[in-house]
């Protein structure tokens, strides 16, 4: 079976410091420079979930999320589990004793061709508030697995954006 576009030559329209904007056929797409890729934690403790809140430009406004951030950003060597653990500490204050890999995954696939790696971070310890490095303004919110439909619920109200990775938590709830 023969995919339109599959063969058709990339092209760069246009270039950033962080994306690219590409073409392949009749497809617009964006990239990261470099395959700098994410790394997404799902951290639970003691039967609560990790999230976090920032603002995010392109949204205009703030969102709700797992913690997250870019693998190889800072180092070019460094491994998803290594960035995970720093991403983990620096956005929520938590210090994991294991980060366990749960595969790769694409977030808009139509869209952008960055994927990002999904981890477990087990044995957690709070050793700070957490909160990001400096301007991110990440704040950082402990919820009950039980309560977590209800609690992005009401951030949905208050005008939060909702990362659809927050979709894995939500499960069956969302199909009535």
């Amino acid at each position: 079976m023969s995919v339109p576009d599959a063969d058709a030559v990339e092209r760069i329209v246009w270039a950033g410091k962080f994306l690219t904007a590409k073409t392949r056929g009749r497809w617009e797409y964006v990239s990261r420079v470099g395959g700098v890729k994410a790394a997404v934690i799902v951290a639970i403790d003691d039967g609560h979930i990790v999230l976090v809140d920032q603002y995010r430009v392109p949204l205009g406004r703030r969102c709700l999320e797992l913690p997250a951030g870019l693998v190889g950003d800072e180092d070019a060597g460094e491994g998803v589990a290594v960035a995970a653990a720093r991403e983990l500490e620096e956005e929520t204050g938590y210090r994991a004793e294991r980060i366990v890999d749960l595969g790769d995954f694409y977030s808009s696939p139509g869209m952008v061709s960055e994927s990002f790696s999904l981890v477990r971070a087990e044995g957690l310890t709070r050793v700070s508030d957490g909160g990001g490095v400096d301007g991110e303004g990440i704040t950082v919110h402990r919820v009950k697995l039980d309560a977590v439909a209800d609690y992005v619920a009401a951030r949905r109200a208050e005008g939060f954006g909702i990362d659809v990775k927050l979709l894995m938590l939500l499960g069956g709830g969302m199909l009535g």
